[in-house]
């Protein structure tokens, strides 16, 4: 164990994902004070010594207030390094910005650069993140960055809800069902072919044609999904139209039921309802970004037409045990890659 311990510290974004790591590691937050002033400027307060600590700040992007949630992170990394911190980690389990990653139009900004610009500016010696857009964005900084991975938590989801196996092969809760993984754009296909080839499933692709931002206009499904569980895997659940558009096309060519498996649960707009009206049976998001109280209720009533259960059920993988054995590891020098093939219980 290194000398100096491990202080935790979290804004307002996600305190509940950061007392699940900080149960993990067995310790306390570290106290700290995060508030508004009446005129939007944020003001914090450490409430106790970080001098010579190896500290790590965890925060995420809450809907609706991203911004404030970035603002928060970089003035409490700022006040670490000025408090004569050791070791500066900021944990981002959903990385801001990560879509905006490249100049893909005339006078367009690289907003995810700009990102990691500000965070080493601001004193950030380390970042640990999770399912980054584009694994690219590693690149962008100049100081270490972990990309962990949702893949082994998930594909530990799928054996035991929809293959029913457990760890040794032997069958549970019931007989194994006919999958296959599915990607919903050309960009994921490597995810969905890692995941599929790490549980000997088929795989399947479906080319989309978006006539603007975040509006599909036409699907072409690659492959075969008749009479099968369809799972749609992504990195980001946003607006949810493409799962929602996916989830029709692979109904439309014979699957039997559609599940998607998706990193960040962001659900902006009229996510909810474009669920709740769609083929999708089961959305399984991990809890790197909060859900509001009254998107889980909208997401939790079932609803019955003509015999037979509609909407999309909302379930959650923990990623917190994840997470607290990445710090565990990066305080004790000890290898993170492990992390990336391997679940945590």
């Amino acid at each position: 164990m290194a000398s100096n311990s491990i202080k935790l510290l979290t804004g307002n974004s996600h305190p509940e994902l950061a007392k699940l790591v900080a149960r993990r590691l067995g310790i306390e937050l570290t106290k700290i004070m995060v508030l508004q002033y009446s005129n939007q400027e944020t003001s914090v307060t450490i409430g106790e010594s970080v001098r010579d600590e190896d500290v790590f700040v965890l925060q995420s992007t809450r809907p609706n207030d991203i911004n404030d949630g970035l603002m928060e992170l970089l003035i409490i990394i700022n006040a670490c390094k000025t408090s004569s911190a050791r070791r500066i980690t900021a944990i981002l389990p959903n990385f801001p910005y990560a879509r905006q990653d490249k100049k893909d139009k005339s006078r367009a900004p690289i907003t995810a650069k700009l990102m990691a610009n500000m965070l080493q500016t601001a004193g950030c010696n380390h970042v640990i993140t999770m399912d980054l857009h584009a694994s690219q964005i590693q690149g962008f900084f100049n100081v270490p960055v972990d990309n962990l991975y949702a893949e082994p938590s998930s594909t530990k989801w799928i054996r035991e809800n929809l293959l029913h196996v457990g760890e040794s092969g032997n069958e549970i809760n019931g007989p194994r069902q006919e999958c296959v993984i599915v990607s919903p754009d050309a960009g994921g296909a490597k995810r969905a072919t890692s995941m599929a080839d790490r549980l000997d499933l088929s795989f399947a692709l479906i080319h989309k044609e978006r006539s603007r931002p975040n509006e599909v206009s036409r699907m072409t499904l690659v492959g075969n999904v008749k009479d099968k569980v369809a799972i749609l895997v992504d990195d980001i659940a946003d607006t949810c139209g493409t799962l929602s558009k996916a989830a029709d096309t692979l109904i439309k060519h014979g699957a039997k039921d559609v599940v998607a498996l998706v990193t960040h649960g962001v659900l902006s707009g009229n996510a909810v309802e474009t669920l709740k009206s769609g083929a999708l049976s089961r959305l399984v998001i991990t809890n790197t970004v909060p859900i509001p109280e009254q998107k889980w209720e909208a997401l939790s009533q079932e609803v019955w037409e003509d015999g037979k259960l509609k909407g999309c059920k909302l379930e959650t993988i923990d990623i917190a045990p994840v997470l607290a054995e990445a710090i565990r590891r990066t305080h004790n020098g000890e290898s993170v890659s492990y992390l990336f093939s391997h679940s945590v219980d």
